[in-house]
């Protein structure tokens, strides 16, 4: 069976190239009608992939080879960060009617990566209609509801009719993002329902929307973090969700695809904080501008890292004596670096998705303290042994034993503590990176070892 499974998708592969040759050679030869033909019947994915594969010369023939529209297809499969560049090598007006023909959520995030400038040139000569719907969106403040929210909906009002509803739906679907459900409105346009799709099937033509519609609704505000709304969306498996003002009147919707952009984007900003990087480096940028990412952070850490090396240097006593203790340095630093990391990871999971709220901070907090003392405990006792058959020196097996005792359980509770205290002044609680966590565990191990070496020197000269 596995053999069967493997050569069928073996030949899928095989037929798969084939096809993509096919394009390449119909583009090459620029044979218009046999490229049309074998590049629009792939799937949208498949086109953006194979063009973002190509040179600026291919992708102009390809401009030229394709409408508007079909543009507009690629290029929301395309990751945003890359976008900008090929709408600014389009010919502005087919750069206009591109954006015309797109998502307006996905016009305005791709107009967000632009200078004003550049926005402001496209608008002008995008159609009117189209140019106001953007307009409007890019009034909201980025990474909230509002500026990932589109007005292509379906809304329908309680007083209609199923049969009323049904011929509007129609007209209007060719247009909206999703009719998998229809909102529905009052006399003030305010948002008193929702309906689904099969409902409205199967209902009577002559039921009024009111007695079929649902009431139990969940919107979100319109300057609501995105984050918040990812959580929202896992927590009620949702496919849409709209967005109302302050007076309940809908403004648009949020839909799953967006959704999965937003995690998408949160999950690769906590990733880039966690590893000290100011903002995420992308393949396309220069050693330059890398470089400039991540020197600020690595900065910080240098300094924080000459304050380790100074408060050593406040031990020189003790070291000189029982010069053995530097051996171990590096093993209780990097072990407690380690257990605060991993604390950090957790807390930050816990804080995403909104774990920390159900459960209470406390008992987390109470958690992460005992995971601290039996880890640090254990580690202690096996390294205390290591070191008596090593050195053959119990008391320095006992000395190094007890601070990695003490040091992991201080690094799990500043691992878990420290992102809890930044989201209560509302900081990012993934600026509490993995380095800064491990250089501040650094300073705690290093006092704590060389306090107890050298509160108990005698026992050790």
């Amino acid at each position: 069976m596995e053999d069967t499974h493997k050569n069928y998708e073996d030949q899928y592969e095989e037929k798969y190239q084939e096809h993509w040759m096919k394009i390449e050679t119909a583009l090459e030869n620029e044979q218009l009608d046999e490229f049309r033909e074998q590049f629009l019947v792939i799937h949208p994915y498949d086109q953006a992939m194979f063009f973002i594969e190509q040179s600026k010369e291919n992708r102009l023939i390809i401009y030229s080879y394709l409408s508007p529209e079909e543009i507009a297809e690629i290029m929301i499969n395309i990751e945003l960060e890359d976008t900008k560049q090929y709408f600014i090598e389009m010919d502005p007006r087919f750069a206009a009617m591109v954006f015309s023909d797109m998502p307006a959520d996905d016009s305005v995030d791709i107009l967000n990566e632009m200078n004003k400038e550049e926005v402001a040139s496209f608008l002008t000569i995008m159609d009117k209609e189209a140019a106001d719907e953007i307009k409007q969106l890019l009034h909201y403040e980025e990474k909230t509801a509002g500026s990932i929210m589109t007005t292509e909906y379906v809304a329908v009002f309680k007083a209609q009719t199923a049969e009323q509803a049904m011929k509007h739906l129609k007209k209007e679907a060719p247009g909206a993002e999703t009719i998998y459900y229809l909102y529905v409105l009052n006399d003030d346009k305010q948002l008193v329902g929702v309906l689904s799709l099969r409902d409205l099937i199967i209902a009577n033509e002559s039921t009024m929307i009111e007695e079929i519609m649902s009431e139990k609704i969940v919107a979100v505000s319109v300057g609501k973090d995105q984050e918040e709304v990812a959580q929202m969306f896992r927590d009620y498996d949702f496919l849409a969700l709209p967005v109302v003002d302050f007076q309940n009147h809908l403004l648009g919707i949020i839909t799953v695809d967006d959704i999965l952009d937003v995690m998408e984007e949160e999950a690769s900003e906590d990733y880039s904080k966690l590893a000290a990087i100011s903002d995420k480096d992308q393949p396309s940028d220069t050693a330059f501008s890398s470089a400039r990412k991540r020197l600020p952070w690595l900065i910080i850490l240098l300094f924080l890292g000459m304050f380790t090396a100074t408060l050593i240097g406040q031990f020189e006593a003790t070291l000189e004596k029982v010069a053995v203790l530097a051996i171990f340095i590096p093993l209780i630093g990097g072990t407690a670096g380690n257990a605060g990391t991993q604390a950090l990871a957790v807390a930050i999971r816990g804080l995403a998705t909104g774990e920390y709220e159900k459960q209470g901070k406390m008992k987390l907090i109470l958690r992460e303290g005992g995971t601290g003392l039996i880890t640090g405990t254990v580690s202690g006792i096996v390294i205390m042994f290591i070191i008596y058959f090593w050195k053959g020196d119990l008391f320095l097996g006992m000395l190094v034993g007890v601070s990695i005792m003490v040091s992991l359980t201080v690094a799990t509770l500043a691992g878990t503590l420290v992102p809890m205290i930044m989201d209560s002044f509302k900081i990012d609680p993934a600026v509490a990176s993995g380095p800064f966590i491990t250089t501040i565990n650094d300073i705690i191990s290093i006092l704590i070892y060389f306090g107890l070496a050298t509160t108990f020197m005698a026992y050790l000269i």
